[in-house]
């Protein structure tokens, strides 16, 4: 059975980091991608990043600079570093395994199994 865990989410002030982890059981990294995304109150889901299974890793236009994902070494588990938080980044952010094509990494439907989400709240 495949389980995606997230942690790491919290409240944070404008500026200030956060380190998510997407704990993952059930499927191999080297047959799958694990992206993040994440859904703000009334707005669609929105992809953040993803790594995929040759460990290169890719990033929407806003986190470029400020995010890093990251697998963990010898763990099952894929992280997302997140520095210079804006309020802008509230939301609820989700991990995600799949098997996108490179043009559709940025698609939700590309991917199969959800975690359950982690809140992140920034204050301005």
């Amino acid at each position: 059975q495949v389980q995606l865990v997230e942690s790491g989410g919290g409240s944070v002030q404008a500026g200030g980091s956060l380190r998510l982890s997407c704990a993952v059981s059930g499927i191999t990294f080297s047959g799958h991608a694990v992206g993040w995304f994440r859904q703000a109150p009334g707005k669609e889901r929105e992809f953040v990043a993803v790594i995929n299974r040759s460990s290169y890793s890719y990033y929407a236009d806003f986190a470029k600079g400020r995010f890093a994902v990251s697998r963990g070494n010898g763990e099952n588990t894929v992280h997302l570093q997140m520095d210079t938080l804006k309020p802008e980044d509230t939301a609820v952010y989700y991990c995600a395994a799949g098997r996108p094509v490179l043009s559709a990494i940025r698609y939700p439907n590309m991917y199969y199994n959800w975690g359950q989400g982690t809140q992140v709240t920034v204050s301005s």
